[in-house]
């Protein structure tokens, strides 16, 4: 059978887009394997959101050339933000050894390649009169071109991305996410239904539902109808799905009806993930955010009076133009005040065509960069570590996902990371775990059963 190889970096969303990619090649008749040099398909998930990833894409990119030249029946795909929207003249005459070229959340390209190399195949070895039939498959083959196959290779995960909303229109002035994945288009709701279905009956039990402004879902429909609680009530109801995340939120677009739509849908997680990415208004409005700093303290207040038990996680960007060390102190503040569960931290990088990179200067040095991240580093190592220790003797729900170095590990409802040791397989079960260590960036515990057995510490929990 043939084989393909998918490589993939950046966000959650590249992840499930590689997901699709995968599926549609087995779709085709192709298996996954780890090694490049087995895989006739490889093709390359890009981010350019950081410098550093877009490095790492132009390495792998380059390193690849003497894979695809030694064999003319290879194929080299290259998809993700380094492609966007419409790959530029410049990239395709940079790596003439790439076959196929795909936008964001697009396998259609590669898929139709391989076909019409299959096709060509087939025109060599069959009978004329065979034509007519395979054009007939052809077609059948992609009745509605807006549906994703929803096989997945190898061992079910337990956890599984869903993207709903494709694009941004927001358009901040440092982000390069609009220019590469298009304008904010939100997938059919029936579609999104349909597809976490099967990804349920396929064994996963937890879905983060995707967008780069998650709260816009529907706003490119007529009326704004369905929004995002409309969708997340509808998926609530799927039979055997256990978790519901969603991410990631914006301020600006974070309503009370979202608020209480997770206080009162039993599956939807008490996680809630939106950024700030910096604590002064003057920063906030270069940033082209839509906020304020007290905007987003008072939005803190309302999600902990209204799901007083959620996690909150941010991001920061450290060094933006023209961030001053006083400006940097007032984000330092504000994360001290606000004590969020998880921060996101990265330090600017101008990205080519964004507003930033074309108007302002890249005037904080490097080393500043780095000292104001370090600085973020260590407040959050210590509030992490204050926050998580509350756990400590109290015993969580936890999703086992996988083992890792010879424990299970798993998440709490508030996304919490928490490793225990248990002979018994336990993947893909929602287990009672009593705390017996934290850190800053996870818990380890003991399964209350068997707590029970060897302590004799009544709880009245035990593994489902």
């Amino acid at each position: 059978m043939k084989k393909y190889h998918i490589w993939t970096i950046g966000c959650q969303m590249n992840v499930a887009d590689s997901t699709h990619v995968g599926a549609e090649l087995e779709k085709l008749g192709y298996e996954p394997t780890n090694h490049i040099d087995d895989a006739e398909v490889v093709v390359l998930n890009t981010c350019v959101v950081r410098q550093s990833a877009e490095n790492k894409a132009l390495g792998k990119l380059g390193s690849l050339k003497p894979w695809r030249l030694q064999d003319p029946n290879r194929t080299l795909a290259l998809m993700g933000c380094m492609v966007g929207v419409r790959p530029s003249p410049k990239l395709l005459s940079a790596y003439p050894w790439v076959d196929v070229f795909m936008a964001p959340s697009e396998s259609r390209p590669l898929v139709d390649h391989i076909r019409n190399r299959m096709i060509a195949e087939e025109l060599r070895a069959i009978a004329a009169q065979q034509l007519a039939r395979r054009h007939q498959l052809l077609d059948e083959a992609y009745p509605l071109a807006s549906l994703k196959h929803l096989s997945l290779s190898g061992e079910t995960p337990v956890a599984a991305y869903v993207p709903v909303v494709y694009g941004c229109s927001h358009a901040c002035t440092y982000c390069i996410i609009p220019f590469r994945r298009g304008v904010e288009r939100s997938r059919p709701l029936q579609e999104i239904v349909a597809e976490t279905r099967g990804l349920v009956a396929q064994g996963v039990r937890e879905i983060t539902l995707l967008g780069q402004i998650v709260d816009r879902y529907g706003y490119d429909f007529p009326d704004r109808r369905p929004n995002l609680v409309d969708l997340l009530e509808a998926v609530h109801e799927i039979d055997g799905l256990w978790r519901i995340r969603f991410l990631t939120s914006h301020p600006s677009y974070m309503t009370d009806e979202l608020l209480e739509a997770v206080a009162r849908l039993p599956r939807l997680m008490p996680h809630i993930e939106v950024p700030i990415q910096a604590g002064d208004d003057q920063v906030l409005a270069r940033m082209k955010r839509g906020y304020t700093a007290e905007d987003y303290r008072r939005l803190i207040a309302r999600i902990r009076a209204i799901i007083p038990q959620a996690a909150i996680h941010t991001d920061i960007i450290v060094g933006f133009p023209g961030e001053t060390e006083e400006q940097f102190q007032r984000t330092y503040d504000i994360l001290e005040e606000l004590r969020l569960e998880k921060a996101h931290l990265a330090r600017y990088s101008p990205r080519p065509g964004t507003v930033s990179a074309r108007r302002m200067a890249d005037d904080v040095p490097d080393e500043e960069k780095r000292r104001r991240h370090q600085l973020l580093e260590a407040q959050h190592e210590r509030i992490s570590a204050e926050l998580n220790r509350r756990w400590l003797h109290q015993t969580v729900e936890v999703l086992v996902e996988d083992r890792h170095k010879g424990k299970w590990r798993g998440r709490t409802p508030q996304n919490r990371l928490v490793f225990f040791e248990d002979e018994r397989n336990l993947r893909g079960q929602l287990v009672p775990v009593t705390i017996t260590w934290t850190g800053p960036w996870s818990m380890q515990g003991v399964a209350a059963d068997r707590l029970i057995e060897t302590r004799d510490i009544p709880t009245g929990l035990i593994v489902h």
